[in-house]
């Protein structure tokens, strides 16, 4: 059901879970039908958060890192230039990952 996106299962499924003995698995399907569209949902779609969670997570982490080190400046320097050099954020290509200022001048200006 999780590896072939078999969502339209998951309702067999919890109630074959409700006939067993199992408590804690019961209470885990009980938790289920709480929100069961999106459920439903996060079974059966390709769709996923697991980029924007790694990028989060490496956020945290370099946060973690730079604490009490400087300040805000330098910690969103740090993020942008990870960002930059796995391709996790996405720039322009006139936008340089180390100031707020263009690296060069931006298209259209002089």
């Amino acid at each position: 059901m999780l590896t072939q996106r078999q969502g339209h299962r998951l309702d067999d499924w919890i109630n074959e879970v409700r006939a067993s003995d199992l408590q804690p698995l019961r209470s885990f399907a009980e938790g289920l039908l709480i929100d069961h569209d999106a459920v439903v949902a996060g079974l059966t779609l390709p769709y996923s958060n697991g980029p924007a969670e790694g990028v989060i997570n490496k956020i945290k982490l370099l946060k973690r890192q730079m604490y009490g080190r400087a300040g805000l400046a330098l910690l969103r320097k740090r993020i942008l230039l990870a960002s930059a050099r796995n391709g996790a954020l996405p720039r322009k290509s006139w936008q340089s990952p180390w100031s707020d200022t263009p690296a060069w001048p931006r298209p259209g200006r002089t």
